[in-house]
């Protein structure tokens, strides 16, 4: 298999095919002379790669053999400038199974890949974009001249031929959920909708709620103020996925992840809907100006009802008179009745309040329309929401989602051209510019009053810098971190509980949330979400039962296999499984025997879907894929 990209993506996704599925890979990556252009006080892509890649793997200059002592490896390194027809073909694409194209750049991605399908009809592709409409394009234009090249080609071979997936949509819901409910994880999997939630024992020495199946025992030190979060290499103090019943009732006091529900995600709203064409009154003026609008208006029904039941005539007569009066047309009433008289100076004086208002309505809804091209600044009595750092590509889809479920947002983006300023601007999204480590951007943002922050930029320091700064200011603060290093997310775990027991803090690694469903789909199998469990990852696949004697033949009760992999649904009908319209039993009885058509929901470890699979994972190396560090995701 072939790994083809220039940052920590890549380091991750070509770990995980090595250490969990055992494939032999060849990795792709800039030459260090080809680095991105360096943004100010930020590492270059490459570099930060190599210094990662060279820990653990051995590099090969292109087109040199290696040496005999490193025949046995089953991980290749090459430095390139471009990934064109020659580099890939000395990478051995005409004999690759599949081909991940992971560069940050679409338009590199894209390029390389027409140039895959050309050589080799049959490869498997899958495909980083970020622009999710050009994507569903490009498959089916890689699909279609798949087909052309090899008219006999399997058409179910065909539908996991191309695949196209971004790393920030894949993060987006887990990081967003972080943020909303802290402890609730809802994923949205293709057509399911998956809710889980941690929850505490209710007494010391008792277990918690199962729900309707037990995902994940947390930490044992979840409840310890200087404990951490768990990883790969917790030990038996680390979170246990999938544990079996025995498992649960041997473990009192600590807390789990339990499955609450599996429902259908009806389809997204629409753009209309989402975009906030329509921009309601409240937006075009002010409270004050909608105070006093209301009391003139209400003075005037007063008039007109008072020269109603005073001159006895017709009730639209007399609102008439009262308007003609206001606005100072009508005849003097000196021939009338001093109740007449004493309504028509009341009218006047009426009238002279009207014009201020008036006149400032008008004021206040041209700057309303002439800034709405510009950005929001938070309003002064905002409270609850969530401050988001980084419109970046995470950060981007993260804002898009919560926008989504109605939650107040405001951004902090220290470049004016950032990826997801327009969405903002769109959206109408109070957003403040500038560097979040100056003093008083967070205090622009409102964070003394604001639910969470979500530090979502790509330098762990600044994530970290920007958390510690809220927390000075709002101690009880729900902060949730992007932190690629798991000993350095360690070490901020501890520290941020043991200052602020009370409070949330959570750390999430984007890359390490994504890694899994890029190596999946190499695999040939469809993620269709993942869930943070810690610094753990829980998958979510569709697989067939058929010839699988993993699953084929067994029931429920006997498939499920603690630690590794645990059927929670049953597809039913043509659909393919996460997809609109098929239908899904999710309350399975133990003794339910898997039949060769039966498609299931399993919920699965990275090391379990590799077995799922048919593949003997190696054994984890000390330390881990993921111990290896130097840049954020």
């Amino acid at each position: 298999m072939i790994v083809c990209g220039d940052d920590v993506l890549a380091h991750r996704l070509a770990g995980e095919l090595h250490d969990v599925y055992g494939e032999r890979i060849t990795l792709l990556v800039p030459a260090r002379g080809d680095a991105p252009p360096q943004r100010t006080g930020r590492p270059g892509r490459a570099a930060s790669l190599f210094g990662r890649v060279t820990a653990v793997m051995t590099r090969t200059p292109a087109g040199e053999p290696r040496d005999a002592s490193e025949a046995g490896r089953s991980v290749r390194v090459v430095e390139t400038s471009e990934v064109d027809d020659t580099v890939l073909l000395d990478a051995g694409v005409e004999r690759a199974a599949a081909l991940a194209l992971v560069h940050d750049d679409d338009e590199t991605n894209i390029r390389a890949a027409l140039a895959a399908r050309r050589l080799n009809p049959r490869l498997r592709l899958v495909i980083r974009l970020y622009n999710r409409k050009l994507g569903q394009h490009l498959e089916t234009l890689l699909d279609q001249a798949a087909a052309v090249a090899e008219p006999g080609l399997d058409p179910k071979a065909l539908d996991a031929a191309t695949t196209v997936l971004s790393d920030a949509d894949t993060a987006a819901p887990a990081l967003a959920a972080t943020a909303v409910a802290g402890t609730s994880k809802v994923v949205q999997a293709g057509g399911l909708l998956l809710h889980a939630v941690e929850r505490t024992p209710p007494a010391r020495g008792e277990t918690a709620d199962p729900g309707l199946c037990t995902l994940a025992l947390l930490s044992a030190t979840t409840n310890d103020p200087a404990g951490v979060e768990g990883s790969e290499r917790s030990g038996a103090q680390g979170p246990l996925l999938l544990p079996d019943d025995q498992a649960v009732a041997a473990a009192p006091g600590r807390g789990t992840v339990a499955l609450e529900a599996i429902s259908y995600a009806g389809p997204t709203l629409s753009a209309k809907r989402f975009g906030a064409s329509a921009m309601p009154v409240g937006s075009l003026f002010s409270r004050r100006l909608r105070w006093s609008l209301a009391g003139v208006t209400a003075a005037v029904g007063a008039i007109a009802l008072a020269s109603w039941l005073t001159t006895g005539d017709h009730p639209l007569h007399a609102a008439y008179l009262t308007l003609l009066d206001i606005f100072a047309i009508g005849d003097p009433a000196v021939d009338e009745t001093t109740g007449r008289q004493v309504l028509q100076i009341l009218a006047g004086f009426v009238g002279l309040l009207l014009m201020p208002v008036l006149i400032a309505g008008i004021l206040e809804a041209l700057g309303t329309f002439r800034t709405a091209t510009s950005l929001r600044r938070p309003p002064r009595g905002l409270s609850g929401h969530v401050v988001l750092l980084g419109l970046g590509k995470v950060g981007t889809r993260v804002l898009a989602r919560l926008r989504r479920l109605d939650i107040p947002v405001v951004c902090v983006e220290s470049d004016p051209e950032a990826r997801g300023i327009a969405l903002a601007r769109r959206l109408r999204v109070p957003t403040v510019i500038g560097d979040v480590t100056d003093e008083g951007v967070l205090e622009a943002a409102r964070i003394h009053r604001a639910h969470a922050l979500l530090a979502l930029t790509s330098i762990d320091i600044t994530n970290l810098e920007a958390a510690l700064s809220a927390r000075s200011v709002k101690p009880d603060l729900r902060v949730a971190l992007r932190l690629y290093d798991d000993d350095f997310a360690t070490a901020v775990y501890r520290t941020l509980r043991a200052a602020h027991p009370e409070a949330l803090t959570r750390s999430r690694s984007v890359s390490h949330l994504a890694a899994p469903a890029f190596a999946g789909a190499m695999m040939g199998r469809q993620i269709l979400g993942a869930i943070p469990v810690e610094r753990r990852v829980l998958l979510f696949a569709a697989v067939e039962a058929a010839e699988n004697p993993l699953l084929e033949g067994r029931t429920i009760a006997e498939a499920f296999r603690p630690g590794a992999w645990r059927v929670i649904a049953l597809a039913t009908g043509s659909a393919p499984l996460g997809r609109y319209g098929a239908g899904l039993v999710w309350q399975l009885e133990p003794d339910r025997v898997l039949a060769a058509g039966d498609r299931v929901l399993v919920a699965t470890t990275r090391r379990g879907l590799a077995e799922l699979l048919g593949r003997h994972p190696r054994p984890p190396r000390q330390g881990g894929p993921d111990s290896v560090r130097h840049r954020p995701s």
